[in-house]
């Protein structure tokens, strides 16, 4: 009963038309879409209706959530499923959203967060992905990555990731796959490429990828995600075999679309 109350309000979701204004909010803002052909921009498009409609959203320290906040908000979170057989982020009900910087308490047991420095802590956090709770993001840093994916950096895509990796359970950087030879090789070339950036990181040697990514397994995972839709050619160029297992679990090729190491 409740699977068949839920398909008919997609259902009632998907007959209202994607508003206009809302596919220039995304024209604007998210480059990656101007790659999309048109049943991948009919399906984002989709996700995003429902998306919006179903997780409640809320504004914190007297910010104000727009459309606009909220669209931009949903289109990265969706781009990441775009080819997924997904259940909407399940694991997703509520989207917090901050207007700067904040400061969580002391006590952060069961999320994962993305500080202005990797210390933990009362320090100064961009986004937060909990367990069994919100996905907390800060909207000028959602803004400013959201304009500039050459950086690498893109705090949405980086608390998805954490989330899809939450779907089995656990948040060990490794998400849910379909056969035993996808998690064997998923091992294979993410440990190697974990242990390497580890290694780097502690020698102080220069990385491809922020030295965020060896915190731990689940960071990683979140980080190299963010570079796959942010710089998708140059991380195929240098790091090819770890492009090519988030390509499968993705189903999706970036670079393939976009032709250019400036996304």
């Amino acid at each position: 009963m409740w699977q068949w109350f839920r398909n008919y309000r997609r259902k009632k979701i998907l007959a209202t038309p994607f508003p206009g204004e809302w596919v220039r909010h995304i024209q604007n803002n998210i480059q990656y879409y101007h790659h999309l052909n048109r049943e991948e921009k009919k399906r984002l498009q989709d996700l995003i209706q429902i998306f919006i409609a179903e997780k409640s959203w809320l504004g914190c320290n007297n910010l104000e959530l727009t459309d606009e906040t909220r669209v931009i908000i949903a289109a990265h979170a969706c781009l990441l499923i775009l080819a997924l057989p997904n259940a909407y982020y399940r694991n997703v009900e509520s989207i917090y959203v901050y207007p700067t910087t904040f400061f969580p308490p002391n006590d952060s047991s069961g999320f994962f967060e993305v500080s202005t420095t990797p210390v933990r802590g009362a320090m100064p956090t961009l986004g937060e992905a909990h367990h069994r709770g919100p996905v907390i993001l800060v909207w000028d840093a959602v803004k400013r990555e959201t304009r500039h994916p050459e950086h690498g950096h893109n705090v949405v895509y980086h608390e998805f990731a954490h989330k899809l990796d939450m779907l089995d359970g656990s948040a060990d950087g490794t998400p849910l796959l379909t056969t035993p030879d996808e998690y064997q090789r998923w091992s294979e070339v993410c440990s190697q490429e974990y242990l390497e950036i580890c290694d780097k990181v502690e020698h102080g040697k220069s990385t491809f990828f922020d030295d965020y990514a060896a915190t731990n397994e689940a960071e990683f995972f979140a980080v190299v995600t963010e570079n796959f839709f942010c710089k998708p050619a140059s991380m195929k160029r240098y790091h090819p075999k770890l492009y090519q297992v988030l390509q499968n679990f993705y189903r999706q090729d970036p670079a393939m679309k976009t032709f250019s190491n400036a996304y």
